[in-house]
């Protein structure tokens, strides 16, 4: 019978061996393991999102790196409630019919930032297919609001894609965050059975609509990796960003939430990410974060001061 030489254990198995189900969850290697939240900041931060009876894609989506980040009292606050109209294959927030839009919730987002004393806050939302505008008026009022109680504190949006919702974009480019972000997610070939409810081109559209409509906005988009995509591929999406004119492009490890998401077809390593960071900067990205770990609002007030100092430095 032949064999089969798997490379990352140094072992030889038989080809029925090789196969595992669906529902099997890879061993995550040590490269991909964080400590579990604690420390004083982090309690304190998760004591004012649940007083104020917050949402934070932290919690949602279950991200890695929510210990480190709550330490140092930052969090990305989801609006628009807890429930996606879409479901995608990777994202762990839950879908289904969304309750009616809290009218306060702007104010109510504006307070906490307040409260928090936050220098940079990134606001990101679930899909609302079920809204005429998508919810980009309510996305808006948000930013207004932020704006009004906090107006040093710099805003990153982390946006839908507001697919078939005409004048949408043009209402959140309007609102005047400091930085547009939409990520792709992932590659072309893989949007029918990764993000079944978006389309790769629009979503390439509306940021490049973004430089057209502002071009002094901040412009971001991210990927995951570890789906099965060929490097190929991520180095497309690479030029379809650059050509769109995004600023900022994040790459991070994909980890599959549960059994029922998307299998993690294998662990990039960390020398894999090095390698794919110095592409990203040849093709000429203003910022790029590529590490196992890496998400899109990991470290963005950090990364919010090095866009700026990045567009200064390229202008002299």
């Amino acid at each position: 019978m032949a064999t089969i030489i798997d490379n990352t254990k140094q072992k030889i198995r038989h080809p029925e061996k090789q196969k595992r189900s669906d529902s099997e969850i890879l061993r995550k290697p040590s490269w991909i393991r964080v400590k579990a939240p604690s420390g004083k900041g982090y309690l304190e931060t998760r004591k004012i999102v649940h007083e104020k009876g917050l949402i934070t894609v932290c919690e949602e989506a279950a991200c890695p790196n929510m210990g480190e980040c709550w330490d140092k009292k930052h969090a990305t606050l989801m609006i628009m409630g807890d429930t996606c109209t879409r479901a995608c294959a990777f994202c762990n927030i839950r879908t289904g019919m969304p309750e009616p839009l809290d009218p306060n919730e702007p104010v109510k987002v504006a307070k906490a930032v307040f409260e928090m004393e936050l220098q940079h806050v990134v606001i990101t939302s679930v899909d609302r297919d079920d809204l005429a505008d998508g919810g980009a008026r309510h996305f808006a009022a948000t930013v207004a609001a932020i704006r009004k109680s906090c107006p040093n504190t710099s805003i990153e949006i982390l946006t839908p894609d507001f697919l078939r919702k005409d004048g949408a974009a043009e209402i959140m480019i309007d609102a005047k965050p400091d930085v547009f972000n939409h990520n792709l997610e992932t590659v072309p070939s893989m949007y029918l059975s990764i993000r079944p409810g978006a389309r790769y081109f629009h979503s390439l559209r509306l940021l490049q609509k973004v430089k057209q409509r502002d071009p002094m906005q901040f412009t971001k988009s991210g990927i995951m990796v570890g789906l099965g995509e060929s490097k190929q591929e991520i180095m497309q999406v690479m030029d379809d960003m650059r050509v769109a004119d995004v600023d900022f492009i994040t790459i991070g490890q994909y980890l599959q939430p549960t059994r029922k998401h998307a299998p993690v077809k294998r662990f990039v390593t960390p020398d894999e990410f090095k390698a794919l960071e110095v592409i990203a900067r040849s093709k000429g990205f203003l910022m790029v974060s590529s590490s196992p770990l890496t998400r899109s609002s990991h470290h963005a007030g950090d990364d919010f001061a090095k866009l700026q100092a990045a567009r200064l430095a390229k202008r002299l």
